[in-house]
């Protein structure tokens, strides 16, 4: 199992009497470049802090025209990164690949990452949300194929030898010949994300990849989506991985429960009221009919939509709590859900700089170290049932 400190550095100045959405239409006028300085600089600051602190991983993410994460070009930050940090992976999850034209820019800053990080990228790729095809002026009943193809040409550009010619239904290239090409072969690790779209799972686990469950929802979600991921890849002939799947989820730790509440509660709901109106919307035509049946019914469980702090804690839409609390909470979601990858949300909405660091110190000091025992139990469990057969 592996741990990874996830930032998606929110904007944390929404005025406090500001009531719209954070996507799309939220005004820029609400940004103030001057303190846009400090939040950057913080931000890179706490995932370089985690990299000292020996999570196995950072992650970064794109999205564009809001103020729930200001990281429209997460390959700018990971470049940093790759120069900063000294060992942890680097994950940027994902580039929008419908964004990109050609894509081919995707695959040749990928390699720019994997080779100054010395072969550290974890290369994300993923369709975009509903609101960059508003924010970006792009075709939403495109998305699929033009990621599918994207996808094809930039791993083609990875593994073949250039130049050669790419002859797509979106994109056409004459000369696909790519300057650096990854220092990892045939290429980076690919991470997929996900809010339960049926035909990114099937994707994902054709191609043997990994699938990580973007977070907000109720744990059931969750299971639904991993359980469906794991039939996915047993018609692929195969049992899935777990390190094929990852959970994201924001976490807090305090010195005891109550501590842990009292100084998290309003940063949630700031994220929770403030950044994710908006994050929902689909244009026409960007989800399939059979996925936008199966995501209607977890329309309820949206993090959005919730109205009280029993209803967090009984969804397990944070785990927040004492040490102790937390490490029983994780243990029994990673039991339950069969995953092998953790990432963490350690800063969410409004939490200030010495309330993360406070938590990355206490998550990894006092919960990391259990939960890393826990998954050689379940390793070192299956060789010992093996020896004794």
């Amino acid at each position: 199992m592996e741990f990874f400190f996830f930032h998606l550095m929110p904007w944390p100045h929404l005025p406090a009497d500001y009531e719209g959405p954070a996507w799309v239409k939220c005004p820029n006028s609400n940004y103030d470049a001057q303190r846009g300085t400090a939040v950057y600089n913080r931000y890179l600051d706490e995932l370089i802090y985690a990299d000292e602190l020996g999570f196995d991983g950072v992650c970064v993410n794109e999205h564009h025209a809001n103020a729930y994460g200001n990281m429209p070009s997460p390959n700018l930050i990971a470049s940093i990164l790759a120069r900063q940090t000294k060992r942890c992976k680097i994950a940027v999850v994902g580039n929008a690949l419908p964004l990109y034209n050609p894509p081919l820019r995707v695959a040749e800053e990928f390699a720019m990452i994997d080779v100054i990080s010395g072969g550290r990228l974890i290369a994300g790729m993923v369709v975009g949300g509903g609101p960059e095809y508003y924010s970006n002026g792009l075709n939403p009943a495109q998305a699929r194929e033009r990621f599918y193809e994207a996808h094809d040409l930039i791993v083609q550009a990875w593994t073949r030898t250039g130049p050669f010619e790419f002859n797509g239904k979106h994109y056409k290239l004459r000369y696909v010949n790519p300057w650096p090409t990854p220092l990892q072969k045939p290429h980076p690790p690919i991470w997929i994300p996900g809010a339960g779209s049926l035909e990114t799972m099937e994707f994902v686990a054709k191609h043997r990849y990994a699938y990580m469950g973007i977070p907000y929802f109720h744990k059931r979600v969750f299971k639904r989506n991993f359980d469906f991921f794991r039939e996915a890849c047993d018609k692929e002939g195969y049992t899935a991985d777990p390190k094929q799947m990852g959970w994201l989820c924001p976490i807090y730790v305090a010195d005891t429960d109550e501590q842990a509440r009292k100084e998290y509660e309003s940063h949630f709901w700031y994220f929770a009221k403030k950044l994710l109106p908006g994050i929902q919307i689909s244009p026409p035509g960007y989800t399939s009919a059979r996925s936008a049946m199966k995501i209607l019914t977890s329309r309820n469980d949206f993090m959005l939509y919730l109205d009280n702090w029993n209803q967090v804690e009984e969804g397990d839409y944070a785990i927040v709590g004492s040490p102790q609390t937390v490490i029983r909470k994780m243990t029994e979601m990673i039991e339950w859900l069969g995953v092998g990858n953790i990432l963490a949300l350690l800063q969410l909405g409004t939490l200030p700089a010495d309330l993360t660091r406070r938590n990355m110190d206490l998550f990894s000091r006092e919960v990391l170290p259990a939960l890393r025992k826990l998954a050689s139990a379940r390793i070192a469990e299956p060789a010992r049932v093996a020896r004794s057969a």
